[in-house]
């Protein structure tokens, strides 16, 4: 009798951790069983990316962000260009823009030697590196939903057609967020995220020459770093405290000093200006619904369950 129950537990438990392996909700906890040291592991190299260089912690949330509006959060954007992938690092927003890549391959590398095997997929560790660098620069923290896994495809067009361009209007802002299905709110806060990183002059050129929603010193400010010809990659920061996790992106938008257009947007007589002044002033509320969002925004049409794959290199599908 009692080898029966134990063999009945033994078949609990390999369906226990199938279940782990193979499940089709996300959870927070879900490499607790599989690889305990899987989370430690990821947020000492984030730190240390970031301690090196202040600026990887934008880069690294805007990977995520670039990997979750396309085919949803499953590491697409990571794959290199092949003769069968149209890699998305080749479209119009990423091209010279994205950065961070050494990072997250040595965070697969580190993880998957710590685990003994390839378990965290590169679709979690984008989205739990997103996280890290936030909170290493001063921002919340949030618990990331785990067990995402990776396409085997990437599209260079959807890339450029699903990411918010640096020129968009509010209406079309709006518009490419509900596409997500995101929010307004959430569209005014992950813009919050530009309270971190740089951007490059040929993105708000335009702007800062020929803007009207613009405030005229910040403006010229600008145009000493920003030629009106040439001078496309020259960097600017996207809010004076580029490298702090704060609200000071909102207080610039306020005084009509939003670098990018799109930013500008959200602060010009239209439905999103009350929560920017209230962000501005309130960084409890902006961190609160920048966390809601970033959770909702991590959880966009996720691979799970036996869907995708774990990549054992984050640049190349597995064969």
């Amino acid at each position: 009798m009692a080898s029966r129950s134990i063999f009945q537990l033994q078949v609990f438990l390999i369906f226990a951790l199938a279940t782990t392996a193979f499940s089709s909700v996300l959870s927070p906890y879900y490499y607790e069983k599989v690889c305990p040291k899987a989370l430690p592991t990821i947020k000492r190299i984030v730190e240390a990316a970031v301690y090196k260089e202040r600026r990887m912690g934008g880069s690294l949330l805007r990977l995520h962000f670039h990997d979750c509006f396309v085919q949803g959060c499953d590491a697409s954007l990571l794959l290199d260009a092949t003769s069968t992938i149209d890699s998305e690092k080749n479209a119009r927003p990423n091209l010279n823009s994205t950065r961070g890549f050494e990072v997250i391959d040595q965070i697969k590398k580190e993880v998957d030697k710590i685990c003994g095997r390839p378990v965290v997929s590169c679709a979690d560790i984008l989205a739990v590196a997103a996280r890290d660098s936030v909170v290493a620069l001063g921002g919340p923290s949030w618990k990331v939903q785990l067990g995402r896994r990776d396409s085997t495809t990437a599209s260079r067009n959807l890339a450029n057609d699903n990411l918010p361009s640096p020129i968009m209007d509010l209406p079309a802002l709006i518009k490419n967020f509900k596409n997500q299905g995101l929010n307004e709110r959430d569209l005014v806060a992950l813009s919050g995220g530009h309270t971190l990183g740089l951007s490059q002059c040929g993105l708000f050129k335009e702007r800062i020459y020929n803007g009207t929603n613009i405030d005229s010193d910040f403006a010229k400010e600008r145009r000493k770093t920003c030629p009106r010809t040439g001078g496309d990659t020259k960097l600017s920061p996207l809010d004076p405290t580029f490298a702090r996790f704060d609200t000071a992106y909102f207080s610039n938008l306020i005084k009509k000093k939003g670098l990018l257009q799109s930013d500008q947007a959200l602060f010009s007589g239209g439905s999103t200006d009350e929560l920017v002044k209230t962000y501005s002033y309130n960084p409890k509320a902006f961190s609160a619904d920048f966390a809601n969002s970033m959770i909702k925004m991590g959880n966009i049409k996720v691979l799970t369950g036996k869907r995708g794959q774990i990549r054992s290199n984050c640049r190349k599908v597995n064969h």
